[in-house]
């Protein structure tokens, strides 16, 4: 779905059929069913309307031969009166009546559906009984108790709605990582493809991995004499959504998801990445800035526009200590500059010829994009002390995955052979304990039938042994740490696994108690015998809800004491794109005190094995080699360190 402030029908920018495409026209259905909702309209429209926006998102047909066929009414989910706004749509650009409801609804009640927990129906109602049409005044209202007495509300909805409100104002015009890199390098590959573009490269903080970002920044390089026909041949781009500007030098797109109509790349992470978006994606569209700049400025561009703000600071600050200034123009002389500026002053650059030279002319080896943060890379780099950073490649497995037994969508064996093809050596099983469940629903394994998955993995790790395959399953638990701290299931059962991972799930005691209550209780947690790993330590979800409040310096201060002791406690950095927890600053810290990092993709299905990608990418942004990384170790390793 669209960002709501970008809640508009899309205009026609073809002189030509299709004006519209799949992807426009299927985001305009989703947005008018929750405004159809908002008007207090029948459920029975709302539905038609979600049904077709889903359809025409899983349509692999090209939708204009469906239209000019006729055969719009037979797929499924698809009748008559949508059938015929859709042939409108894509044979003249046009939206039938729809643009009365969208002048209809205020903005406000839109903005506030994209408030955890708080749909359109509700929405609806706070609208008639209090008037509520803004965020400001649903803030308001809350915090003057005016919620709490509204029949089916409550204060524990006034406190989601404040919670939901910051969330929102926080992460405005934000996406995750995986959905920022999957638009940026597929915008990236096609800019690379032009004809007489001599370099494309993403920029910004998808380039250097930040858990979420904002707008894309791709920097492009060409021989001034082919600039305007590049521009032309991006402008003609497939998903371009809309033009905020164009110029010489710059171009201001908005990219919708019919940019990702083909694949990103030929890896396997890149087709997940271009997959899996539509599942994942919580906006279909994303606003890029592309900047064309000669050949030889375009190592500066990079840098520059790569940032981080502060690390660019201390970069222009070591120029000037060097007599010369930097910018994103060139590295030149402070007393040939004078009083130029920009380009002008950029004339009498040094030459380089990529970012590495740049940082060599300054003192410094090159700097990896993630580092770029100023804590300290600066004066490693300087020092030549840099650490060599982990690769995906690197590892070797992972502990915390799901199957059927619990709520995974894949069995023992399947994850078991994606983890193989993989090349991996080993795959940790770590289902949910007994007490978890949800909405009444059990979704952890019951003690009793521990003993069946350890039968299974058993057989099937006699299997590899026989077939000489170079691979085994280690059989654990993600244990769910309670509110007073003590570990799920009997000691016998945790003592009988390979590992445990513990992990918060009931998240309401946890977030409404102090940091120190909470530290208290994860370090009773830690110091539990059993205790293995430590599972997304905050329990956040990127754009979705804040983590509990704990000391985390003080849980890897303790981790620290055992591990000294040879006893081995690991913290997790959960790779699952929503959750990138742990936070990256903490994992230098973690190096430092010797305390092993566990990157684990928490897969609930086979293709989230992939997700130790994003893992990797924040270990390195945290400082981390493959030595600090506990599964980077080999299968021989892994069975001594967990006595299995």
């Amino acid at each position: 779905m669209a960002s709501v402030s970008a809640w508009r029908l899309p205009q026609s920018k073809s002189d030509s059929p299709p004006h519209m495409t799949k992807t426009q026209i299927s985001t305009t259905f989703e947005q008018v069913a929750i405004l159809l909702e908002l008007d207090g309209a029948n459920r029975f429209r709302v539905i038609a309307y979600q049904n077709a926006s889903r359809a025409l998102a899983t349509l692999e047909e090209d939708l204009l031969s469906v239209v000019q066929e006729n055969r719009i009414t037979e797929i499924k989910g698809i009748g008559k009166g949508i059938g015929g706004l859709i042939s409108e749509a894509v044979l003249q650009g046009s939206w039938g009546n729809l643009d009365e409801l969208y002048a209809k609804i205020p903005p406000g009640l839109i903005q506030m559906t994209g408030i955890p927990s708080l749909g359109p129906k509700r929405v609806r109602l706070l609208y008639e009984e209090l008037k509520i049409d803004s965020l400001e005044k649903l803030k308001y209202a809350c915090e003057n108790n005016q919620i709490a007495s509204l029949q089916g509300f409550g204060p524990k909805s006034q406190e989601k709605y404040l919670e939901g409100i910051k969330l929102l104002n926080r992460y405005q015009g934000r996406n995750r990582l995986d959905i920022g890199l999957a638009y940026g390098r597929a915008l990236e590959e096609k800019i690379s493809k032009i004809p007489n573009v001599m370099k494309a490269q993403l920029a910004g903080s998808a380039r250097r991995m930040r858990e979420t970002i904002g707008d894309l920044d791709i920097v492009l390089g060409a021989k001034p004499e082919y600039q305007d026909g590049i521009i032309k041949e991006i402008m003609n781009f497939p998903g371009i959504a809309e033009v905020k500007g164009q110029g010489t030098s710059k171009i201001s797109l908005i990219l919708e998801a019919e940019m990702l109509a083909e694949p990103i790349g030929s890896s396997e992470m890149d087709i997940a990445l271009s997959e899996n978006l539509s599942d994942r994606s919580t906006n279909s569209t994303i606003d890029a800035q592309i900047r064309i700049v000669n050949p030889e400025t375009f190592p500066f561009t990079l840098a520059y526009f790569t940032g981080s703000k502060e690390h660019n600071i201390r970069m222009r600050q070591l120029a000037i200590d060097k007599g010369l200034r930097l910018n994103e123009f060139g590295l030149f002389s402070e007393s040939e500059a004078g009083n130029k500026t920009g380009m002008e002053a950029a004339k009498n650059t040094l030459i380089c010829s990529d970012e590495s030279e740049i940082y060599n002319n300054l003192g410094m080896t090159w700097i990896p994009p993630e580092l770029r943060e100023d804590m300290g890379e600066i004066e490693a780099a300087s020092e030549g002390n840099l650490p060599k950073l982990i690769e995906v490649g690197d590892l070797k497995g992972a502990f915390h995955n799901h199957t059927t037994s619990s709520d995974g969508a894949a069995t023992l064996e399947e994850m078991a052979n994606k983890a193989i093809n993989l090349g991996w050596e080993y795959l940790g099983i770590a289902d949910h304990s007994e007490s978890l469940n949800i909405g009444g629903r059990q979704i952890g394994i019951p003690r009793d039938e521990m003993i069946n998955q350890s039968n299974e993995i058993k057989k099937l790790n006699k299997y590899y042994q026989n077939e000489n395959i170079n691979f085994k399953l280690f059989h654990g638990s993600e244990c769910d740490i309670l509110s007073d701290g003590k570990l799920d299931y009997p000691s016998e059962i945790r003592n009988s696994l390979s590992h445990v991972i513990g992990s918060v799930h009931a998240l309401g005691s946890w977030k409404n108690r102090d940091e120190s209550t909470n530290t208290e209780f994860l370090i009773k947690a830690i110091e539990d015998p059993t205790f293995t790993i430590l599972g997304h330590p905050t329990g956040r979800i990127l754009q979705g809800r804040e983590g509990f409040p704990v000391d985390m310096h003080a849980i890897i201060r303790q981790m620290a004491e055992f591990n000294q002791e040879g006893i081995l406690k690991a913290v997790e950095i959960n790779a699952s794109p929503y959750r990138l927890d742990l936070d990256w600053r903490f994992c230098k810290y973690a190096k430092e005190l010797g305390v092993p990092i566990c990157i684990n993709p928490d897969a609930h299905d086979t293709q989230g094995l992939n997700d130790v990608w994003y893992g990797a990418k924040i270990a390195r942004k945290g400082w981390l080699e493959d030595k600090d990384v506990l599964n980077t170790k080999t299968k021989s390793e892994i069975e001594i360190l967990f006595g299995k």
